[in-house]
């Protein structure tokens, strides 16, 4: 493909301010990220065909405006790249360096959701509030998080630091660094690559209504066990 070619397809995607946020500069690190991150990538011009390329582009243009005051005008930036992308990401967010959006439809990042450096989400994913709560309402992803496919992180809480969420999953509450979340509603069942024993999942901290029944049927089960065995042998005896 001719250096013509692709600037006439960047041309007919964004028709105008194509080179205002440093346009070769953010292609050449969202080539990098694309290539360490999905092998589907054959050549670097391909960069420009993912949906997450342009959302992320035009996000921090959006975000540049949103921090100048310029509200409706970074939002009908928002806007018109969710209708063209798939991928909602509100230009009041604060996004760190190499977020990849793989495949991207479905995506949804809230107003004051944080996102560290080499974050990677999977479409369908929602990191979003829980009502109409006002101030800090959406979650925050520390640095190398990656959150699967359909997943959703609702409320004001922190996700540690290389951390996974699986896909599927509610998460609802606070995730230590280096854990593995699976579930509805998520819980930890690994933390530091190593799986977290029944004993060591705090009911309190870490609500989980089926667990929590199924734990309570267990433990009348052992009771009546127990029961039933001094009954037969009062029996025997």
């Amino acid at each position: 493909m001719t250096i013509c070619k692709i600037l006439t397809y960047i041309y007919i995607y964004k028709s105008e301010s194509v080179y205002k946020v440093g346009f070769w500069s953010y292609y050449k690190e969202e080539v990098k990220v694309i290539r360490d991150r999905d092998p589907a990538i054959k050549k670097d011009i391909e960069a420009i065909l993912y949906p997450s390329f342009w959302a992320i582009y035009n996000y921090r243009k959006a975000h540049k405006l949103y921090e100048q005051g310029k509200i409706f005008k970074a939002r009908r930036i928002s806007q018109r790249t969710a209708r063209k992308t798939g991928i909602e990401i509100h230009p009041g967010a604060k996004i760190g360096k190499g977020l990849f959006i793989d495949h991207g439809h479905g995506v949804v990042i809230g107003e004051t959701a944080i996102l560290g450096d080499n974050i990677t989400l999977y479409q369908g994913v929602t990191l979003g509030g829980t009502g109409k709560e006002q101030g800090k309402r959406h979650p925050t992803l520390e640095d190398n998080v990656m959150v699967g496919a359909g997943a959703k992180v609702l409320g004001s809480f922190t996700i540690g630091r290389n951390s996974k969420i699986a896909a599927g999953s509610v998460v609802l509450e606070e995730v230590p660094p280096y854990s593995t979340v699976v579930g509805v509603p998520g819980i930890v069942v690994k933390r530091n690559d190593e799986a977290v024993p029944c004993y060591d999942l705090d009911q309190v901290h870490i609500p989980h209504p089926v667990q929590n029944e199924l734990k309570r049927l267990s433990d009348e089960n052992t009771k009546l066990r127990e029961m039933i065995d001094q009954i037969n042998n009062k029996i025997k005896e």
